[in-house]
């Protein structure tokens, strides 16, 4: 199977670059799923409902969230009845929404997305080994599922490698979501589980972290909160993985990153 993972959508240029372009990435790289992270994509802080309708329009099959799930409240009821919106699977119990979806394709293959949420440098949440362990429990590679791919949403690139170590040859791939920065470190590790520690975000790379300039600078300056900080709006880059696996096993056979459009090197898998 084959497989895009995008890395967080940073506001309306993000959002607007992945509705572009989902479309025909599906039918370039004969796709069979498409993961999207979409916590920043509304004005760099949240989800708004109209817009996770664009992204599943537009051929995203999940959508995942994280530390700023929370912030457009209208996301609430949506989350509670849209399974395939999700938040972090280690939030407590009782949370709205659901930290993993299992779609099942047009010719009948299973593929398992789930997303959990570091601790370092986060907000504290329960254990994201220990709830991720529980939910393999329940999902078993190239038995249950033909895939399975985990979104660890974490500060900590340590932390990011642990989780991905932790569970390598158990799940197809692990790929890391929230610094908005593309890692260099894709590969598949010993047991077959392709990796690659942050996808960086889709937005506009002349900005900080996909926020404007002079705002982001300004508050490094002074220490003191200003002005709200706003995404930069240019020319974006989409930014994420391209993951293939091998159908019998459900093990990575292939990543690489995908770079298309704004001011970052292009990059694109060759099929």
């Amino acid at each position: 199977m084959r497989f895009l993972l995008l890395g967080d959508l940073m506001g309306r240029a993000g959002r607007e670059a992945a509705i572009k372009h989902i479309p025909e990435l599906r039918a370039a790289l004969k796709l069979d799923f498409v993961g999207v992270n979409a916590e920043n994509a509304s004005h760099g802080f949240g989800l708004g409902p109209d817009m996770a309708d664009a992204l599943f329009a537009a051929g995203a099959d999940v959508i995942t969230l994280g530390n700023h799930a929370w912030d457009r409240r209208e996301i609430i009821p949506y989350i509670a009845r849209e399974k395939r919106l999700l938040r972090p699977l280690n939030y407590p119990p009782g949370t709205p929404g659901q930290g993993a979806h299992l779609t099942v394709l047009p010719d009948g293959r299973k593929v398992l997305l789930a997303q959990a949420m570091g601790r370092q440098y986060m907000d504290t949440l329960d254990c994201p080994f220990r709830g991720t362990e529980e939910l393999l429990s329940r999902h078993r590679l190239g038995v249950t599922v033909h895939a399975i791919l985990l979104d660890i949403h974490a500060e900590a690139t340590s932390e990011k490698m642990a989780y991905a170590h932790m569970f390598d040859g158990r799940v197809s791939a692990v790929t890391g979501t929230h610094t908005h920065v593309p890692t260099a470190d894709y590969q598949i590790l010993p047991g077959g589980t392709a990796f690659q520690a942050d996808l960086g975000m889709c937005g506009d790379y002349d900005s900080v972290i996909g926020m404007q300039k002079e705002l982001a600078i300004g508050r490094f300056i002074r220490k003191m909160p200003g002005e709200r900080l706003a995404p930069a709006e240019g020319a974006a880059t989409l930014c994420g993985a391209f993951v293939e696996t091998n159908d019998a096993t459900g093990l990575a056979r292939r990543i690489e990153p995908v770079r298309l459009g704004g001011r970052l090197a292009q990059a694109m898998p060759v099929l």
